[in-house]
């Protein structure tokens, strides 16, 4: 049976304001579900130089334990890098995929929350005219991208996304593009979330995916947390 874990806080603001259930809990913001920092994995083939080592993404790279990786699209375009004289920053990147690509992370024992004031931050470093979109992937299934996305920046930036602001659309997965139909899906059930992501939902040519990002969960459990029966 899945036990519910207490998860820590993540406060950056002293003040976090979501309705009137976040206000009846001391305007506390809500617990870090995941975070991800990534890393290279050893004993692959490097495609790049000894200066800037690289690979395709593959599990190995995920530094949090508890979490899946799950490529879409171009999977072989999504890479893995590694600079050693740069602080050992690593990062993944869509730079190489030739067609559409998305990559998203899941936790291998619960679903998430992302009703209410549910936030994602993420570092990036993006160029051209690529923007940044959050996916997720429903329990029942369905992918959705979401209309607001981080934009342009000479260097890495740090910037945040409350979901209750974004508005969602399809998500043909398999070819990373919006689905069929022109409205917007209103009102999607974002109580269980099985896989929270990213894409550009164009072909890669400078985009700089986030060095680490997180996802709070959107309020204290009451019946489910993070997607698990809580005790």
């Amino acid at each position: 049976m899945t036990r519910h874990v207490p998860l820590a806080v993540f406060g950056l603001l002293g003040l976090y304001v979501g309705g009137s259930e976040c206000l009846a809990q001391s305007l506390r913001r809500p617990p870090v579900f995941l975070r991800e920092d990534w890393k290279l994995a050893d004993g692959l083939p490097n495609s790049n130089t000894p200066q800037e080592p690289e690979h395709a993404v593959v599990q190995g790279d995920v530094v949090n334990p508890s979490l899946e990786v799950r490529l879409y699209g171009d999977k072989a375009g999504l890479t893995s890098v590694k600079q050693p004289n740069n602080n050992d920053l690593t990062y993944v990147m869509t730079l190489l995929c030739a067609s559409n690509c998305a990559i998203a992370l899941r936790d291998k024992t619960n679903d998430v929350d992302l009703t209410g004031v549910a936030t994602i931050r993420w570092r990036t470093r993006i160029s051209g005219f690529h923007m940044l979109h959050p996916i997720v992937k429903l329990a029942d299934g369905t992918w959705l991208v979401g209309d607001h996305a981080t934009a342009y920046s000479s260097d890495w930036m740090e910037s945040e996304i409350q979901l209750a602001d974004v508005r969602w659309r399809s998500l043909n997965i398999d070819k990373v593009v919006e689905g069929k139909g022109t409205n917007w899906v209103e009102k999607p059930n974002l109580s269980r979330v099985e896989e929270i992501g990213f894409t550009d939902l164009m072909p890669g040519t400078g985009l700089f995916w986030p060095a680490w990002w997180r996802t709070a969960r959107s309020r204290r459990c009451t019946e489910w947390c993070g997607g698990a029966p809580a005790t």
